[in-house]
């Protein structure tokens, strides 16, 4: 989830913790804790440009670290609470680290219910898990949040706080009923095409809870299509795209260091790693490999990040790229599914 919406969440429970006349305080302690869990992006190496996205929503993200976290943000709250001798004496400090906590626990639910995935139950599981329910941006969340906040504070009514979250919580419960709804027409898609999928995910789009991105993995391969959930569903037929597998780098010393970073990456990916689409080679005779999971369209195989490499230097160091260019074409693609309209471009 982005920062704006981590930061107000966190505001807006540490509002249910803290009492009516420590509105100002519960938002500041709520704003820190809500933002503290991804200060693991500040673990990267100019060396090593996968360090960043291994670390990111690792062990800061998981409810085990969750209690440390959450002293953390006390503690750098606290000083600025004892400025004012008044809310000082009125805060006690187990008030302020339930206030913290709380805020932080939200970061992690919220990351959690996004489709990029998180450590949650960091040391005990080793992979990221996702609820798959609602996209990292969502302006009519953030909306509800914010107006919750601007309620409580403009009536000076706590019950706010806790409309404010039900409501959050009922927006949630229907991407989680949206979600299945778009699993239930990608099963129902697979077998028209007579396909017994070995895995077969939905995720959220960019700001809305209404299309959908499916993946159809089968023998290899990834199908990719966009599935519009609303009074009447449609599909739009996508990409495919070959996946790779560890095969495809067996050949390289075992050691070498470009070995190690597609095995890493490939574990990123949980094994949907796909070459981009523009082709094998570029001027510099590397390929980007990427995660096929996420792209720009929903419709498209071609991925949104990876790294470039060179197989005929093992030795050399992988770079990360990004392709997040939204074209004016992409943008009218994507508002056409979003309102299920035909694509005639």
């Amino acid at each position: 989830m982005d920062i704006v919406t981590h930061g107000l969440m966190g505001a807006l429970v540490a509002q249910v913790v803290c009492k009516p006349g420590q509105r100002r305080a519960a938002i500041g302690i709520g704003v820190v804790a809500g933002l503290l869990p991804d200060v693991d992006t500040l673990i990267r190496s100019a060396e090593d440009p996968l360090l960043a996205l291994s670390m990111h929503r690792h062990f800061t993200h998981s409810l085990l670290f969750a209690p440390v976290g959450a002293a953390l943000a006390a503690l750098l709250c606290w000083p600025f609470l004892c400025k004012s001798v008044r809310v000082c004496k009125s805060m006690a400090v187990g008030r302020v680290y339930l206030a913290a906590l709380a805020a932080y626990v939200s970061h992690l639910l919220l990351d959690f219910s996004t489709s990029y995935g998180i450590h949650l139950f960091w040391p005990f599981r080793s992979n990221p898990i996702s609820a798959n329910i609602i996209a990292v941006m969502d302006p009519l969340f953030t909306a509800v949040v914010l107006i919750a906040l601007v309620l409580v504070f403009g009536t000076r009514r706590q019950r706010w706080a806790y409309v404010g979250m039900g409501v959050a919580c009922v927006y949630l419960a229907f991407g989680l009923v949206q979600h299945q709804r778009a699993l239930s027409v990608a099963e129902q898609l697979a077998a028209q095409r007579g396909q017994s999928p070995e895995r077969l995910m939905v995720k959220p789009t960019l700001g809305n809870l209404v299309l959908w991105r499916v993946l159809t993995v089968e023998d290899g391969v990834a199908q990719v299509d966009a599935v519009r959930v609303g009074r009447t569903t449609r599909v739009y037929p996508g990409e495919r795209a070959e996946l790779l597998h560890p095969t495809d780098w067996q050949h390289l010393p075992e050691n070498s260091r470009l070995r190690r970073d597609l095995e890493r990456m490939y574990r990123y990916s949980d094994g949907l790693l796909a070459v981009y689409p523009e082709g094998a080679a570029r001027a510099d005779a590397s390929i980007m490999i990427g995660d096929v999971r996420f792209a720009m369209l929903p419709t498209s195989a071609a991925p949104l990040w990876g790294i470039a490499v060179s197989f005929d230097q093992p030795e050399g160091a992988a770079r990360w790229e990004n392709r997040r260019t939204l074209t004016p074409q992409m943008r009218a693609e994507f508002l056409a599914m979003v309102l299920n309209r035909d694509i005639t471009l």
